[in-house]
């Protein structure tokens, strides 16, 4: 790849890496940038250098400790010893990690379980399809598990409460809502740039393709039945026995083993929940009594909820950083190169192309024996962001996990009544073949699998420049945006698409100029050939306004939160102004949308 030089603050002296003295400069800095993993050098009297290198690249994994036949009989035993302890430690904060997501799910049930089942069991809200696809996202981001709403659609379909047809954009409003724990997890690596950068397109890889799934099959949906009618003809002929054993013929695979600690914790009646939704008048409390921690709690659910949700954000806090650091210890040297190696491999020779659908099935069936999409795709984040498994191999296994979650649907189905077997195992099948069509759509196309990817290098770029934006990119894309969107359907189509559709199209204009800027500017009028030229406020093209008043906010409260002796001292904290390149970000160039940009377009 060709090396770029850029002097700040005055023209490129020096190129190719190489490092002169300027003569009218007596203290400039070098500052190289060669992969994700290289450091900042500083040396007085230069030039500053900036090399380019794909930012995506998996990171050299060095190890700078000494060679195991360098070392001692005591050398060895603690370097084994030591392993032992870090392996057994990763195991334990692993299990952790899983439990407190069990909390987290927990917690949000208690804050907004009952709302989510009142908003389900509303056949007048989900009767519009737009509707029914934010309720599915946000009852989701309330329950924190697919899964778990999945279930409530599919008993709900199961009890003649709710019709096929509106179940299923409901459905795919589930796929979206359940994306938002990996990127929750993707923060726990914000103090490591170049990681978070990783971390957070991997996370947000998960959004991308779910979202565009619902641009393309929700519309189709709604012209066609396509999912409908497919799986109608499937199960037409369908004939069930309902066995006494079949109640109980969703195994607990994972939850075996978290089960014995977070009951301790707290118990919550998913039956209530699921009546909620049913429509039935369900009063008192969802915690259900028995030998647990909040068994004797006397105040309301949303108290109860509240602290544990609390808790276990500090313990998934915890846990994350506690997880990387002993990752990134782990993964140094000869075993750290095989396992990066091994799991980033492809088939040899003319079975190279069938890998990534191999990688798919292990993303399912890894999920099926987890029973979870958010604990399968949450424990990965962490692995991408410290550069043991590269974004273009998450991908597979994000898109094998969202088939594997079909699976808790399917298994809910077989435990309805016969009567209503049928319908329940179509909805239950309709989840999967959308996930499937979304396979077909955005990853068997070599072209079209580009997007996704792209738009998570995207927002990976932009976190990486601006780190307060992945908060921002959270309270917008999963609360914000559904309740609008969904503020506006329940107005009527005429108030939707007047709305909607000025909006799509300025995202469209702003898509195609971006990728003209990039490959054939030659065809664009001049003030379209860069936006900084083409008279547009700065804070809606560009996040940099933005930046400086975080900036500015982030040096208030650290100056406030440190004792008045140090308060004149000028350091920032924050994770922002202290870091040279992030001074060095506004003279970053735009770069295509698909190839990940570093300066955001147009609002």
């Amino acid at each position: 790849m060709e090396n770029k030089a850029v002097e700040l603050g005055s023209p490129p002296a020096y190129t190719n890496g190489q490092v002169g003295h300027a003569p009218e400069k007596e203290h400039n800095v070098v500052f190289t940038i060669q992969s994700d993993a290289s450091k900042a050098k500083e040396a007085e009297g230069c030039d500053v250098i900036i090399e380019e290198d794909d930012p995506w690249a998996l990171p050299e994994l060095n190890d700078n400790s000494d060679k195991w036949e360098d070392l001692d009989t005591k050398g060895k035993v603690k370097r084994v010893t030591w392993l032992v302890v870090k392996l057994t430690c990763l195991i334990g904060l692993l299990y952790m990690f899983i439990c407190s997501l069990d909390f987290l799910s927990s917690a949000f049930q208690l804050l907004g379980g009952k709302a989510a089942g009142q908003a389900l069991s509303s056949s007048v809200l989900l009767s519009n399809p737009v509707a029914g696809l934010m309720v599915g996202v946000l009852a989701t981001v309330l329950v924190q598990s697919s899964s778990t709403s999945t279930s409530i659609i599919v008993s709900m379909v199961s009890a003649g409460i709710l019709e096929v047809r509106l179940a299923i954009p409901i459905a795919m409003g589930c796929n979206i809502g359940t994306t938002v724990t990996n990127t929750l997890v993707s923060l726990g690596q914000l103090n490591v740039k170049s990681d978070f950068r990783r971390a957070f397109a991997a996370a947000t890889v998960h959004d991308m393709f779910n979202w565009l799934c619902v641009i393309v099959l929700l519309p189709l949906e709604v012209a066609s039945d396509y999912l409908f009618r497919l799986t109608d003809a499937i199960t037409s002929d369908l004939a069930y026995n309902h066995s006494e054993t079949s109640s109980n013929s969703n195994p607990k695979m994972l939850k075996a083993i978290t089960e014995p600690f977070t009951t301790k914790i707290i118990q919550l009646s998913s039956s209530k929940i699921r009546a909620i939704a049913r429509g039935e008048n369900v009063t008192g409390s969802i915690i259900v009594s028995g030998d647990h921690v909040f068994s004797d709690w006397e105040g309301s659910d949303a108290a109860a909820g509240a602290i544990l949700l609390v808790v276990s954000l500090v313990l998934l806090c915890v846990c994350l950083v506690l997880v990387v650091k002993i990752l990134s210890s782990l993964l140094r040297g000869a075993i750290a190169k095989i396992i990066q190696r091994v799991v980033n491999a492809d088939f040899p020779g003319p079975f190279r192309h069938l890998t990534g659908y191999f990688v798919i099935l292990v993303g399912a069936g890894l999920t099926i024996v987890v029973q979870s999409s958010s604990i399968f795709t949450s424990a990965l984040t962490p692995l991408v962001g410290v550069g043991a498994i590269h974004l273009n191999r998450m991908y597979p296994l994000t898109i094998g996990s969202n088939i594997g979650t079909t699976v808790t649907g399917i298994l809910a189905a077989l435990t309805s009544s016969p009567s209503t077997f049928r319908e329940s195992l179509q909805i239950a099948l309709c989840h999967l073949f959308f996930n499937i069509s979304g396979v077909f759509l955005w990853y068997v196309v070599p072209v079209t699998r580009q997007l996704p990817l792209g738009l998570a290098k995207f927002l990976g770029q932009t976190v990486h420049t601006y780190r307060w934006f992945a908060v921002v990119y959270l309270i917008l894309v999963f609360f914000m945006l559904p309740l609008v969107v969904f503020g506006l359907s329940l107005a009527g189509w005429e108030v939707l698409l007047g709305v909607g559709a000025p909006v799509v199209l300025l995202v469209v204009f702003v898509i195609v100029v971006n990728i003209l800027q990039n490959k054939a500017p030659h065809v664009l009028p001049r003030r379209l050939k860069s936006w900084d030229d083409s008279g547009i406020p700065e804070p809606l093209r560009s996040l940099r306004p933005y930046d400086k008043i975080f900036v500015a906010l982030s040096k208030c409260c650290t100056v406030c939160s440190k004792k008045p002796e140090a308060a004149g001292s000028g350091c920032v904290n924050g994770g922002y102004a202290n870091d040279l390149d992030e001074t060095m970000s506004s003279h970053s160039s735009q770069k295509n949308l698909i190839n990940g940009s570093t300066q955001f377009t147009p609002l």
